[in-house]
């Protein structure tokens, strides 16, 4: 499976130069974690929620002070192209919870850990399906009178 299949696209971006009140409005808006800090076109950096609470407000800044200023770059990146596989190991050595999607320099996407997990959840429902139905010997649906059932 390849990092454009699980990845978010295309990615909300902000210029180095908003304020980090513009990138928090952005990140609202658009119900995101992250911004990818892009000028002409080209990566910059990567804004997360995280910096601007610890390193921008919560380090004294201004919320008009520049988005540069709480950033993090370089940026880890992946190709649009790469196997899963080498984003798992990319996310392994880096550290990092969000990887920059590029395909010939341009950002196309953000792959996070969290899309990692959403796709091996998929996986694992697509294994345990038929695993559930050859054990139970019937389809699985709602319990039948008298079944004990579960609810959160």
């Amino acid at each position: 499976m390849k990092v454009s299949e699980v990845m978010t696209a295309p990615p909300v971006c902000v210029a180095p130069h908003d304020s980090l009140a513009e990138a928090t409005r952005k990140m609202t808006r658009s119900a995101v974690g992250s911004l990818l800090v892009v000028e002409e076109g080209a990566l910059r950096g990567i804004v997360t929620d995280r910096d601007l609470a610890v390193r921008g407000l919560g380090g004294g800044l201004d919320r008009e002070a520049r988005v540069d200023a709480v950033m993090s770059a370089p940026v880890v990146t992946v190709d649009v192209d790469d196997d899963l596989q080498v984003a798992y190991g990319t996310f392994r050595r880096s550290g990092v919870r969000r990887l920059a999607v590029l395909h010939d320099g341009e950002a196309l996407g953000v792959l996070t850990i969290d899309d990692l997990l959403l796709d091996v959840f998929r996986r694992l429902a697509d294994l345990l399906g038929p695993v559930a139905w050859s054990v139970l010997q019937e389809p699985p649906g709602p319990p039948s009178a008298g079944e004990a059932s579960y609810e959160p």
